[in-house]
Parts: C-alpha cells; structure tokens; sequence
C-alpha cells in the first residue's frame, strides 16, 4: 500500500493549494481599492469583507481535524476545491457587499481545508527531521505565493486589468492542484491512537500541548502582528511598505525551502528559541531605524519568524502525536484566532500613541512615524515573552525522545 502512495505528487498538489490560499490573501488586498470604489463601500464594510477570510480559515481547520481520521484528507481537499471554486466564482460575479462576504468566506473555508487536510497528511507520509524539512517546505508556499501574488496583482493592475481578471488568476493554482490529486492514493494515519478524538482529546488536555497552545498564539501574532502594522509604519520612515512586504515574505519562503538542515542541526526547541531573539531584534530595530536600515530589520525579523508556524505544527505531530490531525489544527486555528483577537488591541495602542503625540505638538509625517514606533516597540513585547516560553521549553524537551527525531 505504501509503495502505491506518490508523496511527490501529493506533496507537489498539497504545494499549489498553499499557493492558491497565498493568492487569495494577496490579489484579494491588491484589489481592495478598486472594489471599494466599484461597490461604494466604507474601509469599514472592507474590513468586514476581509475578516470572512481570518473566520473560515479556523472553522474549516478546526472541522477538518475533527474528521481527518474519518473522511480523510482526499474529501478534505475535494471540499477545499469546492470552496475555491465557489468562492472565486461569486467574487468575480458579485452584486455588491453581501455577495463579498459570502464569497470571501467560502475562500477562507477552503484555504482552512487544506492546511486541514496537508498537514496531516505530510506528517504521515514523513518522519523526524524529513517531516519537519518538508512541512517547512509546504509553508514556504504561503510567502512564496504572497510574494508571487502581490506581483502579480501590481503588474495587472498597473496595466490596468480590472480585478475580475485578478480574481481570474487565483483559478490557475486552483485547478492544477484538483488535477495533480485526482485519482492519487493518500496515505492513511500512521499513529493508531489518533483515529480516536478521545484520544486526541486526551492528549491535548497534556501539560505540553497546552504549553504549545499558548506559544503558538503569541508566534501567531509576532509573526502576523508586526507585518500588518509594520508596512504602513514604515512608509512614514523612508522605507516602501511593499518592498518591506515583498523582503519579509521572500526570505521567509528561502528560509523555510532549507528548514531541513537548520532543523537538524538546532532541533525544533533550539530553531524557535533562535528565532525569538531573531524576531524580538528585528522588531526592535523596526521601531528605531529609518530609511534604509528598514530593510535590514526586515531581514532580521523574517529570520526570526519564517520557522515559527511550521516548526510549530511539526512540534505539535512529534511531541503530541496522540492529538492527531485534530490537535494540528487547533494549533494552526489558534494563530489565526491569536491573530484575529490581538488586532483591535494593537488598534487601541495607535490611537493612545497617536493622541499623545499629538499632544506633544507632532503634525504629518513626524506624527505617523513618531505613533508607529512607539506601537512597535510594544510589539516587542511578544517574542520577549518567547525568548522565556522557548527557553523553558528547550529545557523541558532536551532529554526528551520523540518520533524518529534526531534532535531534542
């Protein structure tokens, strides 16, 4: 049965899916403008619109790990095309601000889907330091595809394409992915205990999947936090915000294509302690510099982050491995929830900022770079907190044997 598996060409499907849940997020920012325009909605209603995106993602994950020992990760992913295919359709074809909730929700439930059904399934067809390389290389898809799709979407509408044929684009990935799939055998649970959501329940209740609950959470918004607030602070600093974008997802995806042997050689404890300090440095730096050391900060930060939501998930299916498909993806919906929750709170510090510099006599450009690193330097706060979390748990785990892992 083993030898009937092509884990290339799953691996290589699972891939394009990313990419297509990379598009969504990217073409779908780049032409928030023109839909604004086009359907007179507020930034408001827009920002509802894109909310639908960060609420499907973690309901279908959830949902998927639920059922990923039932119905297995080849209905998963029929579900996930589904999804795409409907969501894609009614956003090139919407009436207006209710039909872009709708299809932008459908979108959000497939991309949850197949992170739902590929990181299980990866972690099945792989073991020890392999599992770890290749889930690093299955994420490396998103930035990668985030890089690939804000391109895309600047040469279109730069060329003046309309955001229909933008949306048109996301169908590319969409259907070669269904084809790369179809008729493929896929690989059933390699760990007996986990076809039983008792079990999975079980183990997740375990001091270290809770522990891992909670890192994941503040990884989350590290790594999520920073970018979204960093891009428009630092347009007030001398630096491009896409090309801050652009730098940050790049090294990101090249960092996650050799995760293999950094993982091999630092272990998943000593890769996430490294890139707290990594990540801490970076934001740091954000929140001080100016002009071209913007881009060096980028750098650090993305050096920091680029490991923290794979080598989490791999964590998760070597340490926890009782909990199943179901407990990798309450980890990865807890970063979109950590994400989802934290966002108004890093709100709230700009506007406190912001009216205090006021306060002090600050007007325009000094205003917006005097708020936005101020709010920065808060962020700080979230990897510091992981340097102490990663710390604790590289202790905890150094003596600790786990699934045909070489290292601790």
């Amino acid at each position: 049965m083993t030898q009937s598996i092509n884990r290339t060409a799953l691996f290589n499907a699972s891939c394009l899916a990313l990419i297509t849940t990379a598009f969504t997020f990217a073409i779908r920012a780049g032409i928030l403008p023109q839909l604004g325009e086009e359907f007179g909605l507020s930034a408001e209603q827009l920002g509802f619109i894109n909310s639908m995106w960060f609420l499907g993602f973690p309901i279908s994950m959830i949902l998927g790990g639920l059922f990923y020992h039932t119905i297995g990760p080849k209905v998963i992913m029929n579900i996930a095309f589904i999804s795409h295919t409907i969501g894609i359709l009614l956003t090139i074809f919407a009436g207006g601000y209710t039909t872009l909730l709708i299809s932008t929700l459908f979108i959000g439930f497939g991309n949850g889907c197949t992170e739902a059904a590929c990181n299980p399934m990866i972690a099945d067809m792989y073991t020890g330091v392999k599992m770890n390389k290749m889930l690093n290389r299955f994420h490396m898809w998103f930035p990668g595809g985030i890089v690939l799709g804000s391109l895309i979407s600047k040469f279109m509408t730069d060329f003046g394409f309309g955001w229909e044929a933008q949306i048109w684009i996301m169908m590319v990935p969409t259907i070669a992915y269904a084809v790369l799939f179809f008729g493929k055998a896929f690989p059933k649970p390699s760990v007996e205990g986990a076809t039983s959501v008792s079990s999975n329940f079980k183990a997740m209740i375990s001091p270290l999947y809770i522990f891992l609950f909670i890192c994941m959470a503040i990884t989350a918004i590290t790594e999520f936090g920073t970018q979204q607030w960093a891009n428009v602070v630092l347009d007030s600093s001398g630096a491009s915000g896409m090309l801050i974008l652009a730098l940050t997802t790049g090294v990101m995806a090249v960092g996650r294509f050799f995760a293999g042997p950094v993982v091999g050689k630092l272990g998943q404890t000593g890769v996430l302690l490294g890139g707290a300090i990594f990540a801490t440095i970076g934001i740091y730096m954000f929140s001080v510099v100016t002009g071209p050391m913007a881009y060096v900060a980028a750098v650090i930060f993305a050096v920091g982050v680029c490991y923290f939501w794979p080598v989490m998930v791999g964590a998760v299916a070597q340490r926890v491995p009782l909990s199943g498909a179901l407990g990798m993806s309450i980890i990865g919906g807890v970063g979109m929830f950590s994400t989802a929750i934290w966002q108004p709170v890093i709100g709230s510090w700009i506007d406190s900022a912001r009216a205090s510099n006021v306060a002090a006599g600050l007007s325009g450009t000094d205003l917006e770079l005097a708020t936005g690193q101020e709010t920065l330097l808060k962020l700080t706060m979230f990897p510091s907190v992981l340097i102490v979390l990663f710390i604790i748990l590289f202790i905890w785990q150094k003596n600790v044997k786990v699934n045909a892992a070489e290292a601790h």
